[in-house]
């Protein structure tokens, strides 16, 4: 008698997921492992291309010698420059068509994530981006011949662990049958005085700590590519709403407030990858990425709740258990970024600037999909 009430209490206490929630966690699983095996695929490419041409990088420390702004950027730890580096010939992986398949993936990885926000909420979407760390890791292991040290081992663990137990407390999708009633959650007081916050934070670390801290200070340039991501996430969500509701016989793009977020998404898009390219080319990718990672999804999470109230919705024991997973996550996975120089067995990690790594490939820190993508989104 008292084992079937005891099964019922934990059934009524747990009503299981919703479909559009399993859709969404559907997508966002397939966009991990999309990201993260592209990266695994563009990394052959590019070994290809350098075997039987010319390396995207021509000198012979491996690095940048341009001091120049924006000579160069990085992809994968690997520097992709103009004139300066090199010489002729620096592109040849644009050649090499194994390189274009990792970009293609990337891309459908891309498309599955826009489309996980359209149907889960973003606390339930965010934090998965963390597997495809495990993939990569996982991947590159297998492929790639790179050790994955034992610690990388527990790393992903705490992560499949932490992932496991915010998709089994993650609050029900919030349901909403107009793209204006997004745009009347995003006009509440709360979310108005979080949007003008982290507005006013971005501008100031632009135009004030940027020039004089922006190659010293990591923070400085993963401080505006989390607090401009945090809204671009919120934007991408209200688009991916209006266009699941279009394709379902609901036109949403009569409403102005549909293109007024997307507007918003191309802005903060192009904000926060611009400056994650800045954060990138001049600090070490492996402690750029968990970084990143944490201020990313942690203020992401405040702006759901703010803006969808998903806690609202969810008792106090639940919301306590997501933030243990999501620790469990950060757990995760600042142990597999810390362990990936151990297993090559160099110290490098230690050192933050990127000019401390010893070739063109880096460290090899696997990067996440929020960063060198529209992860945010």
């Amino acid at each position: 008698m008292e084992t079937t009430q005891s099964s019922s209490s934990w059934r009524d206490a747990y009503k299981g997921m919703s479909s559009d929630n399993i859709k969404g966690l559907v997508l966002a699983l397939s966009s991990s492992f999309f990201i993260g095996a592209s990266f695994i695929v563009k990394k052959k490419g590019l070994k290809k291309a350098g075997a039987s041409g010319v390396r995207a990088v021509r000198n012979e420390m491996g690095i940048c010698d341009s001091e120049e702004e924006g000579n160069g950027k990085w992809d994968l730890g690997i520097c992709i420059c103009r004139s300066s580096c090199g010489g002729v010939g620096g592109y040849s992986y644009l050649y090499e068509p194994l390189w274009w398949v990792g970009m293609i993936t990337m891309i459908v990885g891309e498309i599955a994530n826009f489309a996980a926000y359209a149907f889960a909420p973003a606390i339930l979407v965010t934090p998965l981006g963390a597997l495809s760390i495990i993939i990569s890791a996982v991947l590159a292991h297998i492929i790639l011949r790179e050790k994955l040290h034992i610690f990388g081992i527990l790393g992903c663990a705490l992560c499949v662990v932490g992932s496991t137990t915010i998709v089994l407390h993650a609050p029900q999708e919030r349901g909403i049958d107009s793209v204006t009633e997004v745009w009347d959650l995003a006009m509440e007081p709360a979310f108005l005085f979080y949007a003008a916050l982290v507005v006013t934070a971005a501008l100031v670390l632009v135009f004030h700590f940027i020039p004089l801290y922006g190659q010293t200070h990591i923070m400085v340039y993963i401080g505006v590519c989390s607090l401009v991501g945090s809204l671009s996430v919120m934007s991408v969500k209200a688009l991916g709403i209006a266009l699941k509701l279009t394709l379902s016989g609901t036109n949403q793009l009569i409403y102005p407030q549909t293109w007024a977020f997307t507007l918003v998404v191309v802005f903060c898009v192009i904000t926060q990858m611009n400056y994650l390219n800045k954060a990138l080319d001049t600090f070490n990718t492996a402690v750029v990425s968990p970084i990143y990672y944490t201020m990313f999804t942690s203020l992401t999470i405040l702006a759901s709740v703010i803006m969808f109230k998903d806690w609202d919705r969810q008792s106090p024991t639940q919301v306590i258990t997501e933030m243990c997973g999501f620790v469990t996550i950060l757990s995760g996975t600042f142990l597999l970024h810390k362990t990936k120089d151990m297993a090559d067995g160099s110290s490098s990690s230690t050192r933050m600037h990127k000019y401390s790594e010893e070739d063109g490939f880096g460290p090899e820190g696997i990067p996440l999909r929020r960063q060198e993508s529209m992860r945010s989104p």
